[in-house]
C-alpha cells in the first residue's frame, strides 16, 4: 500500500512492505539525495523478506509525489530532516524502535538523527550506505558530472519519471546546495560520539561521491559497535551494484538484534 502522512503541512509519500507490528518495530529507508520510494527498486521487499521484519519508506518533501519545496535549500536541511522531520514521520507511521536504512544523503540523515538524544532509544541499529558526513573534492567533481548531465542528456527526462513536477525541486535542492562555495566547509563528525547504536557503514570502493576517507571518519567518530565495509566493484549505490552480497550483509546485520527482531 502506497499513501501519503502529512509532517508539518507537507503530505509525504510512503509505503510498507510486509503488515506494521503492533510493537512498532520496524526497517526504515531513508533515500538519496535524487532518491524517492521508486527508486529503492525491489530493494524493500527484499529486505522484509529477508529479515521477517515490516520494512516502511517515504519520501522527503521536494521529492517523488510528496509535497514540493521552496528552492535554495537552506544549507541546514540535513539537519531538518534529521532532527525535526525523521521523528515525526516515525510517530505518524508509528514506529516506536527502527533499523535505519540509509543512502548517501539517506545515510548522513540516520547518523544524524541517531545522535538526537531522544532518538537514542528508538534506533536500534543503522545501516549507512555511502553516506557524507564531510565534503570532499571528489565530491564536488561528481556533482559538477550530474549537474552537466542534467543539462545536456536525458537526464532530466529519465529523473521525471520517479519525481513528475518536482524533477527540478529535487535535482537542484541536492545539486546546487552542495555546489554552492558556502556549503564546502559542511561537517557532521562532531556529531558522531553521540551514537551508540551498532552500526554498519558500507561504500563501494569505486564511488564516484567519495573516498575511503568518509567511511573513516564515521568508523572513528561512532561510540557504538561499528562495521565498515568497502565494496569491490561497486560505485555509489552499492545496494544496486552489488545487490546479493550487500543485502545478504545488511539483512545478518539487522536480524543480529534479537530485541528487534523478536515477535
Amino acid at each position: 500500500m502506497t499513501d501519503f502522512l502529512t509532517v508539518d503541512n507537507d503530505h509525504l509519500e510512503y509505503k510498507w512492505w510486509g503488515e506494521p507490528r503492533a510493537d512498532g518495530k520496524a526497517i526504515v529507508m531513508l533515500h538519496e539525495g535524487l532518491g524517492c520510494i521508486a527508486l529503492w527498486r525491489d530493494v524493500p521487499e527484499l529486505l522484509a523478506k529477508a529479515t521477517g521484519l515490516p520494512v516502511f519508506a517515504y519520501t522527503r518533501a521536494g521529492y517523488g509525489p510528496s509535497s514540493p519545496i521552496s528552492l535554495p535549500r537552506p544549507y541546514d536541511y540535513l539537519d531538518h530532516e534529521s532532527f525535526h522531520v525523521l521523528p515525526r514521520v516515525l510517530d505518524a507511521a508509528g514506529i516506536t524502535e527502527a533499523a535505519l536504512v540509509g543512502h548517501s544523503d539517506g545515510g548522513t540523515i540516520a547518523l544524524m538523527a541517531a545522535a538526537k538524544p531522544d532518538m537514542q532509544d528508538r534506533v536500534a541499529s543503522i545501516v549507512s550506505l555511502a553516506a557524507h558526513v564531510f565534503v570532499e573534492d571528489v565530491t564536488l567533481a561528481g556533482l559538477e558530472d550530474a549537474r552537466r548531465a542534467y543539462e545536456e542528456t536525458n537526464l532530466r527526462d529519465r529523473l521525471t519519471r520517479y519525481h513528475g513536477d518536482n524533477v527540478d525541486c529535487a535535482f537542484h535542492g541536492w545539486n546546487d546546495t552542495w555546489l554552492d562555495p558556502a556549503f564546502r566547509d559542511w561537517n557532521i563528525e562532531h556529531l558522531l560520539h553521540m551514537v551508540t547504536a551498532p552500526s554498519l557503514i558500507i561504500q563501494g570502493e569505486e564511488d564516484e561521491y567519495a573516498t575511503a576517507a568518509q567511511v573513516e571518519a564515521i568508523a572513528a567518530g561512532l561510540s557504538g559497535p561499528v562495521e565498515t565495509w568497502m565494496v569491490p566493484g561497486s560505485g555509489h549505490m552499492p545496494h544496486l551494484d552489488t545487490k546479493t552480497d550487500v543485502l545478504d550483509r545488511v539483512a545478518q546485520f539487522i536480524t543480529m538484534d534479537r530485541a528487534l527482531c523478536s515477535a
